[in-house]
Parts: C-alpha cells; sequence; structure tokens
C-alpha cells in the first residue's frame, strides 16, 4: 500500500493558487457559455473560443433590435466577464512569478509543448516525483494512459483513462496540440518518433500520445534534476553539462 506524503504549506500554497486558477476557468467557460447561449437566442452568433466573447458583447451593447431588458442583463454579464479576466491575469502573473522563482518548473519549460503555465503546474500538483516508480506511474496517475481491456491473452486498449487531474491533463495535452500544429505547418524540429507517429495517427490521438511522452520526460527531469536537451532529445545531466 502507497500512502500519500503530507505536504508542507508552501507546497499547499501553491496547489492553492493552482487551484484558484481553475475554478476561476470553470466560471469562465460557464459563463461564456451562457453569453453565447442567450446571444444566438436573439440570432447573433460568434464562433467558440475566449477571444471572441469581448467583440460579440461589444456587437451586444450596440446592438438596436435587442429589447432593453436583454441589453441591460447582457451589461451585467460583461461587467462580470471583465472582472473574471482580470482576476484571472493576477492569478497568472502570480503563476509566473512562482515560476521565475521556481528551478524545476524552469527546467520543465524547456521541454516542447510545456510552458510557464504547465510547468508549474506539473511542480505543483507532483509535489513529490519521486513516490512514482516510473514516467508512465505518473502519466497513468494524470490519466494519459490507454484504458486496459485485453482477455484471452490478447491484448486490447482502449481511450484514456482520464483518471486523473483534468485541468494538468488538459495543459499537457493543449501544449501536445500546439506542437503538432508547428510541425504541420513545417515548422519547428520534431523527432522522429513525432513524425512517424503522425503519418500513422489522426492528430488529436497524436497529441494524446505526445502529452503522454512529455508527462514522462518531465518526471525524468523532476526525479533526476536534469535539464531537457532540444539538440539531442533527451535530458542531460547538469553535471555532464558543467
Amino acid at each position: 500500500m502507497r500512502f500519500v506524503a503530507a505536504k508542507t504549506a508552501e507546497q499547499q500554497a501553491a496547489q492553492m493558487l493552482a487551484g484558484t486558477r481553475d475554478r476561476l476557468i470553470r466560471r469562465r467557460t460557464q459563463l461564456t457559455n451562457a453569453i453565447r447561449g442567450y446571444a444566438a437566442e436573439f440570432g447573433l452568433i460568434a464562433a467558440r473560443g475566449v477571444d471572441k466573447i469581448a467583440p460579440l458583447l461589444a456587437r451586444l451593447h450596440s446592438e438596436p433590435t435587442l429589447p432593453a431588458l436583454a441589453r441591460e442583463l447582457f451589461a451585467g454579464h460583461a461587467k462580470e466577464y471583465a472582472q473574471l479576466q482580470a482576476q484571472l491575469e493576477a492569478i497568472d502573473a502570480q503563476l509566473m512569478a512562482w515560476h521565475r522563482q521556481n528551478e524545476p518548473s524552469r527546467r520543465l519549460v524547456k521541454i516542447p509543448g510545456i510552458g510557464p503555465i504547465g510547468a508549474t503546474l506539473l511542480v505543483m500538483k507532483v509535489a513529490q516525483p519521486e513516490a512514482f516508480q516510473s514516467g508512465r506511474h505518473l502519466s497513468a496517475w494524470i490519466g494519459l494512459t490507454p484504458k486496459d481491456h485485453s482477455t484471452a491473452g490478447k491484448t486490447r486498449l482502449g481511450g484514456i483513462t482520464r483518471a486523473g487531474d483534468e485541468a494538468l491533463r488538459s495543459v499537457l495535452v493543449v501544449g501536445a496540440t500546439a506542437v503538432i500544429q508547428q510541425v504541420r505547418r513545417g515548422k519547428g524540429h520534431p523527432s522522429p518518433w513525432l513524425v512517424e507517429l503522425l503519418k500513422r495517427k489522426p492528430p488529436k490521438l497524436a497529441a494524446v500520445a505526445l502529452a503522454n511522452k512529455m508527462a514522462r520526460i518531465a518526471w525524468k527531469l523532476m526525479v533526476s534534476g536534469q535539464h531537457f536537451n532540444p539538440a539531442h532529445g533527451i535530458a542531460t545531466a547538469m553535471d555532464e553539462a558543467a
């Protein structure tokens, strides 16, 4: 039986910061879906994406065909949306400050597909990476490994388990998706493994597989103290680089 180690006060505070950000993002998603849905009832359609909400709110503010009550309610939604955006910007600024002061987080951001937010979430939520026996154990904890439906000696794997931390898993998959988009545009220097994977799998499945690999690399760097070497695509020990 494996037990969860007690967190320090600093680790608990860091996880509180990450949790606050998750809660604000959920509130923003709920609010933007409501704004988009209400606007559609009046024939005003907006594309998906947070960046489309501000233009939609501006359009709703000046739409002459809207009843006065609807315009007033949309103004309230716009005020709430602006407040949420300001809170998220403040939280992101705190996360960036925490990232700059944390040495493991600065190392993780060197992995392609992992930005400052992903690196800080990994360090905050995986406070003791050595508790995992391997990178695969960490990836399974995040929910990025496939379900096993093997039977009668036949290996049958399904979709990913989605059993772990949703915010952390989402950040890794989004980062992997950004890497794949760059590769499909002919940019960057992708590994041969990723190039071959994209030939065999659709982009969404490839993004999940890449996120799985990113989590394993991150575990290796966290437990070993090594740096990611983009020239070779491997982790190089700090004492070797010295």
